[in-house]
């Protein structure tokens, strides 16, 4: 057969190891700038990138490359541009990710990835102009490498014969370059990268890889690449291998503290069965902030007919809504469960139906009407499973509401309200109805017609949109409770208001405008974690500001109970009840906690000492050992939620078993 007859010139053979590493350096060059070019868009607090960073970095880019050394050149720069893309997609995808999550994306959320095109609007918004600049090397290597895998290479010395001896020692001495090239590479890169992080995890990030560390900081000891590499592991252990387990022991401890909540929950007062048999309507509002509570923009209140039901409402102004990754879907499993969020991912898509201690299913159990409304897709957030485990009657979503007004993503809160009403007079009562809100969605763009607020300076800017969208929100509970009254479910029904999670502004210069004063990082850190909660009861009883105790969403399944008579000893929360007039610690998923008397921001490293400890009364920072049993508590509370999750524990638990399989190794 005809073949191609070498030169066998040394020039030739130069060239050709020339060409090859040149690519390969080029690429190595610019995945690195991408890499430093998106931390340095992170903008970390404390994490520059020092030395063993670039280590990491170099040595995880080896690894992730380090197999196009085993092609030949066409099929190594195939392989590379190829590659380039992939990893330029993850990079950025991470980056604006975390301009909207403060995190990086993992396994569970890529899970998750089909609601990313329900996302377009706000998506766009954390684009921005300057991101022109890591999309360069597409612009002008790519196509240069293009060309080159498709150029067709004239070559006149051809001819008919067989192939020589020297030929196929020469292609097998390629061959052999080319593993010892690509092996060597694999083995520098493992040096570079795992040896660097053992150091970190040896040292000053000590059990790194063992507790419920935060994704940033697992990034500032790994890099991205590296990070994404334990993140898979992760999930494949946890989900596919089976986790390491809990021993007996371990499983006995986790149920021991459990009985111990439940235990201290029977303290009673006399709202303990006082509103017994009312109908109960708690409604979960999208990104509304307490920071709006009774303010004004220019004169003019945000939230004026909240404000006014603040009046015959219990309100508690220090109300957090412990969320994580799963933003809506975590505020609804944390008020329905009394459990908090994993750290990764949403209990919603990663363990739907486990059988936890859940409001709607309790209430049924004692004579209620459960049904969740929500005029969205009842796939997002796994919702249709979700709730079919709740073991709600219907949900209400939003091939049952009528489009009339859209807004936002759907149907206009106001609408929602109407309809969702309309379909509640069909129900029968005492009924329980779980009402999600849509309108004040991130981006905030609401229509001109809708905008009733003059911003001022803030006036095009997202600040300025998101208090014209809260404000229209308000007006929207106006007309609710001013239908509620016509229906005849005022004065027979608890009314709870509360809302999910921040509105993702991170802007303090804007805050600070708008309220005229300066913002510390206490502040800010409570401003972002901090969302309402009005709990309205049917005689208008009890009404006005609980302050300054501390109060979260795991606290919200025990205190309905409460008001309803119906114990809560029998279940397994970590929450207790907020009529329980112990003091109460509230723990957030980012590892900082409340009480009545500090609150704990921890360190990117998430070193208990390198955080900082603060006094609320002086609202500046005290000795940091002032939060040591605080923090040993929440950490506790954290843990002992992950393994209910984790292992499966609440049916072993109930049926007072030995620990099983299920307890052992997740699957």
């Amino acid at each position: 057969m005809p073949v191609r007859i070498s030169s066998g010139g040394p020039a030739r053979s130069v060239g050709w190891l020339h060409y090859r590493y040149t690519w390969y350096i080029l690429f190595l060059v610019l995945m690195l700038y991408k890499l430093v070019w998106m931390h340095t868009n992170l903008q970390l607090a404390n994490m520059n990138m020092d030395r063993a960073d670039y280590i990491i970095a170099v040595g995880s880019l080896l690894l992730v490359s380090f197999w196009t050394l085993w092609l030949p050149p066409k099929g190594r720069l195939a392989a590379l541009t190829l590659l380039n893309l992939a990893l330029t997609g993850l990079i950025y995808a991470d980056l604006v990710f975390y301009r909207y999550f403060d995190d990086f994306i993992t396994v569970p959320v890529l899970m998750q990835a089909g609601q990313v095109s329900s996302l377009g609007g706000s998506i766009g918004t954390l684009l921005e102009p300057g991101d022109i600049l890591f999309f360069l090397d597409w612009i002008l290597v790519i196509p240069v490498a293009i060309m080159i895998l498709f150029r067709r290479k004239k070559n006149p010395q051809l001819s008919v014969g067989y192939d020589s001896p020297v030929d196929r020692r020469r292609r097998r001495n390629r061959r052999l370059a080319r593993a010892a090239a690509g092996t060597a590479v694999l083995i520098l890169g493992g040096c570079m990268t795992f040896f660097p992080i053992q150091k970190a995890s040896d040292t000053w990030a000590k059990g790194l890889f063992a507790g419920n560390w935060w994704n940033v900081t697992l990034y500032n000891v790994t890099g991205l690449i590296a990070f994404h590499g334990y993140d898979m592991y992760r999930y494949s252990r946890d989900h596919l291998v089976g986790q390491p387990g809990l021993s007996e022991e371990q499983i006995a401890e986790v149920k021991q503290w459990l009985d111990g909540r439940r235990s201290n929950r029977t303290q009673l007062n006399d709202l303990f069965g006082k509103y017994r048999g009312s109908n109960v309507m708690m409604i979960q509002t999208e990104a509304l902030m307490n920071a709006v509570i009774g303010q004004s923009v220019n004169g003019q209140e945000i939230t004026p007919n909240l404000n006014k039901l603040m009046e015959e409402s219990l309100y508690y102004s220090q109300f957090y809504h412990q969320t994580a990754l799963g933003r809506t879907s975590d505020a609804d499993f944390v008020t329905q469960s009394s459990l908090l969020p994993l750290s990764a991912g949403s209990v919603f898509t990663r363990y739907p139906d486990r059988g936890y201690d859940v409001l709607p299913k309790i209430l049924k159990e004692h004579g209620y009407a459960a049904n969740v409304f929500h005029a969205y897709e009842s796939s997002f957030w796994n919702r249709q499973t979700v709730y079919a485990a709740m073991d709600y009657d219907r949900f209400f979503s939003k091939k049952d509401y009528e489009l009339t007004e859209t807004l936002g993503w759907s149907l206009s809160d106001k609408a929602f309200f109407s309809q969702s009403l309309e379909m509640m007079s069909g129900i029968q009562q005492p009924f329980y109805s779980f009402l999600i809100t849509l309108t004040s969605h991130h981006p905030y763009r609401l229509p001109e017609p809708h905008r009733k607020l003059d911003t001022g300076e803030l006036e095009g800017t997202m600040l300025g949109d998101y208090l014209n969208s809260i404000h229209y929100v308000d007006e929207a509970f106006g007309e609710l409770i001013e239908q509620m009254k016509q229906q005849g479910l005022w004065d027979n029904t608890i009314l709870i208001i509360y809302g999910d999670h921040d509105n993702s502004i991170k802007d303090q210069s804007a805050y600070e405008q708008w309220l005229g004063r300066e913002l510390s990082e206490l502040d800010m850190e409570q401003m972002m974690n901090q969302v309402p909660l009005l709990i309205r009861l049917p005689d208008g009883a009890h009404g006005g500001t609980i302050d300054p105790e501390a109060a979260g969403m795991m606290n919200v399944a025990p205190s309905i109970l409460h008001l309803l008579g119906i114990s809560s000893e029998p279940y397994y929360w970590i929450g207790t009840s907020l009529f329980d007039e112990r003091d109460r610690l509230i723990p957030l998923r980012s590892g900082a906690f409340s009480s009545k008397d500090v609150y704990y921001l921890p360190s990117e490293s998430r070193a208990f000492e390198e955080g900082t400890c603060y006094s609320l009364e002086s609202r500046q920072p005290t000795a940091v050992a002032a939060c040591r049993e605080g923090y040993d508590e929440a950490q506790t509370m954290l843990e002992v939620s992950d393994n209910v999750i984790l292992y499966h524990l609440l049916p072993q638990f109930r049926s007072n078993g030995q620990p099983s399989d299920q307890g052992h190794a997740a699957k």
